[in-house]
């Protein structure tokens, strides 16, 4: 009950609405983490009514095990949503589809999984523990322009550079494997530039992006929620930081059967309108931030499935 409490799932009612949920529907929240969301899905629905849970994180799907696998109406499956389509309850379609984007606070606040600067641990950052390199195995092997193209394109670190060749240079003979020897070594390269803000900041985004694939496993799961979203299903989707946010606005647009092309070309023909956006993008409310500041950089966008 106590972890219940702390964790705060972002846009609760802002999400759950644009799912536009009905009775007997059948549903997919793929980033189950805490349950928040798939709480509120559950009690919209009746006793013919589905509700699908995915997480990579063994941890949330041990949560999701306790806390619902006794309900009829429930499905648990540990996996990346980007498979959803590989899932044999999903063959038959879906009235919606919930995606939390990113890092949970659950994954942030336990210092062991080394995603946070804040305490020293071991640098893993990996959801899914079971499976992948961590970032520090990244950080052993990679050379260093790929160590710099990691940070400027997935953190838009403007110092990627000078971060890679000094850690290039440790590691010969201190191998980066915690996320303070990280930390710190970022903040000596570069210091205290942004007030409020850790200079390591970037970095760790980045990595993290890198290590679990996360914008390659967004990708892959858009265009399997495409195909298995019913006609008038909806797709609510959370994103919190602008590569994954512009991943999900252009995907809405790029299906919107809008003309695409540049004024200076020729015209391109416009593909068959598969998707409408709900509405704009939304934002947490004023009482949200001050109930739950790492909610700051949410955003939410809703889209249907046309004919």
């Amino acid at each position: 009950m106590a972890e219940r409490l702390v964790h705060i799932p972002v846009m609760l009612g802002e999400a759950v609405e644009g799912l536009a949920v009905q009775a007997g529907g059948r549903y997919l929240d793929g980033t189950f983490g805490r349950g928040g969301h798939a709480r509120a899905v559950l009690l919209r629905l009746g006793p013919d009514g589905r509700l699908l849970l995915m997480d990579r994180d063994p941890t949330a799907i041990a949560t999701a095990q306790t806390e619902f696998a006794s309900d009829p109406r429930v499905s648990i499956r540990h996996a990346n949503f980007s498979s959803m389509a590989e899932w044999s309850e999903t063959a038959g379609g879906l009235d919606g589809i919930l995606l939390d984007l990113g890092v949970s606070s659950p994954q942030l606040d336990e210092a062991a999984r080394g995603f946070s600067f804040m305490a020293d641990a071991p640098l893993d950052m990996r959801m899914d523990t079971t499976q992948g390199e961590s970032a520090a195995d990244f950080l052993a092997h990679a050379s260093e322009k790929e160590i710099a193209d990691v940070l400027w394109i997935y953190g838009e670190e403007r110092f990627s550079r000078k971060i890679a060749r000094a850690i290039v240079e440790d590691r010969a003979e201190n191998p980066i494997t915690r996320t303070g020897q990280l930390a710190a070594l970022i903040e000596r390269l570069i210091g205290r530039r942004e007030p409020g803000k850790h200079p390591a900041t970037r970095s760790f985004q980045a990595l993290r992006i890198r290590v679990n694939g996360e914008l390659e496993a967004l990708d892959r799961g858009l265009n399997a929620a495409l195909d298995l979203l019913k006609v008038g299903g909806r797709l609510s989707i959370i994103s919190f930081h602008s590569l994954e946010d512009r991943a999900v606005k252009l995907f809405i647009r790029d299906h919107s059967g809008r003309v695409q092309g540049s004024r200076r070309g020729p015209p391109v023909a416009a593909a068959p309108a598969r998707l409408a956006a709900v509405g704009k993008a939304q934002f947490p409310s004023e009482q949200e931030l001050s109930v739950n500041p790492r909610s700051r950089s949410a955003v939410l966008r809703v889209a249907e499935k046309l004919a």
